[in-house]
């Protein structure tokens, strides 16, 4: 028998991945505008699909539970999230002579994945906290690096680092 349920698919699953978009948006428009090789595009989708996730993982898997016992674990897929992002992640890290280039890209496209599903397991307030998090260590962090004496200038502001 087909189960046309509609649990997990109210007005609250609709704000937690609305909450999901808007975070990640704000973080790949600041991406974007500092020409980084993932933008406003892929961060916005990496974010808003870790929440999917997370909210098929909380709500798909209604029909192999009986009477509040877990016959299969369906947190397993917000593990699996992680593992899958990593190589995501990896495929933009590039190490030319002695520089390696995209680990910071790599880096907050984990962060966004981890405020998707923050968003999509009802916790945005964490989501949120993460967010500012990082646009306090994308604007605030390069100012206090500059003002460390003998300190070269973050890799994130030069020149030659585009693709970070």
């Amino acid at each position: 028998m087909v189960n046309f349920s509609t649990e997990g698919q109210g007005i609250k699953q609709f704000m937690e991945l609305g909450a999901a978009f808007l975070l990640s948006a704000a973080i790949g428009l600041e991406r974007e505008a500092r020409h980084k090789s993932a933008g406003l595009r892929t961060y916005t989708v990496v974010g808003t699909t870790a929440a999917l996730f997370l909210l098929i993982s909380k709500y798909g898997f209604s029909d192999v539970l009986l009477d509040g016992r877990v016959i299969l674990d369906p947190s397993r897929v917000a593990a699996q999230i992680v593992t899958g992002i990593g190589f995501i992640g990896a495929g933009l890290i590039f190490v030319r002579e002695d520089r390696v280039n995209g680990l910071t890209t790599a880096a907050t496209i984990w962060l966004v994945t981890a405020v998707g599903m923050a968003c999509g397991a009802g916790l945005p307030l964490l989501a949120l906290a993460v967010t500012l998090a990082y646009f306090v260590v994308a604007f605030l962090f390069p100012f206090l690096l500059r003002l460390l004496p003998g300190s070269p200038l973050p890799t994130e502001q030069s020149d030659d680092a585009k693709h970070d």
